[in-house]
């Protein structure tokens, strides 16, 4: 029995976490406890030696010392400030009243603004629950169908997850040990994918289900010509200012994601003074939602830290990599696997908890069979949109549950959110059929032909090549003295 449970540690402690996870049990202890109780297992059967966890004290200070973490408070910060700055309400309004005049318009205005949210805020309850609180009203008081409505409302927001300044972009570039401008440059294809995707969903609703998405009525559309533009670009122009202040200076080296970071903030407190909503309240509001989700992220860093140590040193690690590795079909059976894993596994579990549990786990044995790191991590980025979507669990479908009218049943947000899902998952089998979809933008690594390199030493007075040894103009030895 000692014998088995010493074999099979590896497979005990992750089965353990799992158990823990699906009752409800917070994830930061639950990985901490899971972790400790183990190691002291481990450590009275002899399977590790009692200094070995004298190495958590490192662990848990390379958490602390991360200056890289330092980018999801600012991200956070900013996010809130812009949700209630009014900038979304313009950029709606315009776009609105510019697509209104064909079907499905305010559908391709939303997806757009998500798409702008998203370059900007960089968190899906920032962008779900704007375009809910202004969209939804208009969509339905205009005979949108409801599942539709509320459906394209939700998977605008997810698109927050896909579009640089990501936060889940940067929890993955930590836990891979790769850039965050790699990893934000490698999802800019992806996701303008996504976006022709859901656009392409609109359209093809338009001409098979007009009354879905009707165009608006001419009373409606009250703007027209140099207005409705100069409306357009009035919400347009401040938020290309902030996306060059956080992706341009990232993208052109400039800065890195905490100090642009930092400086989206900065901006975003202008545009909110400029539009008149810039109260010592709102700064209150987003200084304590920033507090919470850093601190639920830190802890979790940590006991994912606990677990990952203990976990490796009874062989996890290995275990993880030889069952990766010997799956059938190479690279593309292992990706096709590990999508669909996060993906059931998103359920039960948000993205920072998949990110810090299980990416440590398989970026192994990615590596083992040649997979570039950027292409993998902004798949399970694309993968992990989906945890916002799941029917009953999805976050976005929760704040979109928050702030509809109870005219609006659950199960119509439930069944709007399907076709949005497949989508999403297309998107997945996309990057693993093309990665140039990812690595097309990145930089190409310099390959040189070890053969083709000429070494040529010029030849001296009365000598070529190496017949002769070089002279340096001294007729002698110098002299230094005794």
């Amino acid at each position: 029995m000692i014998q088995f449970i010493i074999h099979y540690m590896a497979p005990m402690m992750f089965v353990g976490l799992i158990f823990f996870m699906v009752i409800g049990y917070p994830a930061a202890f639950s990985l901490a406890a899971v972790g400790l109780f183990f190691g002291l297992v481990a450590i009275e059967l002899g399977v590790i030696a009692p200094d070995f966890l004298g190495n958590l004290t490192y662990q848990l200070f390379s958490v602390l010392s991360n200056d890289l973490l330092l980018a999801i408070p600012f991200f956070t910060f900013m996010g809130v400030i812009l949700e209630r700055c009014g900038l979304a309400e313009d950029l709606l309004d315009g776009f609105g009243q510019l697509f209104g005049g064909v079907r499905g318009g305010l559908s391709y205005a939303v997806i757009l603004v998500g798409a702008v949210l998203g370059a900007i805020t960089g968190t899906v309850a920032a962008s779900v629950i704007a375009m809910g609180l202004i969209s939804l009203p208009v969509m339905t008081r205009y005979g949108y169908n409801i599942r539709h409505a509320t459906g394209v409302i939700a998977a605008s927001g997810t698109i927050t997850q896909l579009i640089p300044p990501s936060l889940v972009l940067i929890v993955l570039a930590d836990q891979l040990q790769r850039s965050p401008g790699d990893m934000y440059i490698g999802a800019t294809g992806a996701s303008i994918v996504q976006v022709l995707l859901f656009m392409g969903w609109v359209f093809i609703l338009s001409i098979f289900r007009p009354h879905y998405v009707p165009a608006l009525p001419p009373e409606a559309r009250t703007l027209r010509g140099w207005p409705l533009y100069w409306k357009c670009i009035r919400g347009m122009v401040p938020s290309l200012a902030l996306i060059f202040i956080v992706l341009g200076t990232i993208f052109m080296g400039l800065a890195t994601p905490t100090e642009a970071g930092a400086m989206g903030v900065v901006g975003a407190m202008l545009l909110a003074w400029m539009n008149g909503r810039l109260t010592w309240k709102l700064i209150y509001q987003g200084m304590d939602m920033t507090m919470r989700l850093t601190a639920m992220v830190v802890f979790i860093l940590l006991g994912a830290r606990v677990f990952s140590l203990v976990f490796q040193g009874v062989g996890g690690s290995h275990w993880i990599e030889e069952m990766l590795t010997s799956l059938p079909g190479g690279v593309v059976g292992f990706l096709i696997f590990v999508n669909i894993f996060i993906f059931i596994i998103a359920f039960f579990l948000d993205f920072f908890e998949i990110a810090f549990i299980i990416v440590p786990l398989i970026a192994p044995a990615a590596q083992a069979l040649g997979i570039d790191l950027i292409w993998l991590g902004v798949m399970i980025c694309a993968n992990m949109q989906t945890s916002f979507m799941h029917p009953p669990f999805g976050f976005a479908l929760f704040y979109l549950r928050g702030i509809a009218p109870k005219t609006v049943k659950t199960r119509d947000i439930y069944m709007g959110a399907i076709p949005w899902l497949i989508l999403q998952l297309i998107l997945v089998g996309l990057l693993i059929a093309f990665p140039e979809m990812v690595t097309y933008f990145l930089d190409k690594d310099v390959v040189q032909d070890l053969d083709s390199i000429q070494i040529l030493v010029p030849g001296t007075e009365g000598g070529s090549g190496l017949d002769s040894a070089p002279s340096f103009g001294l007729d002698s030895p110098p002299q230094f003295g005794q």
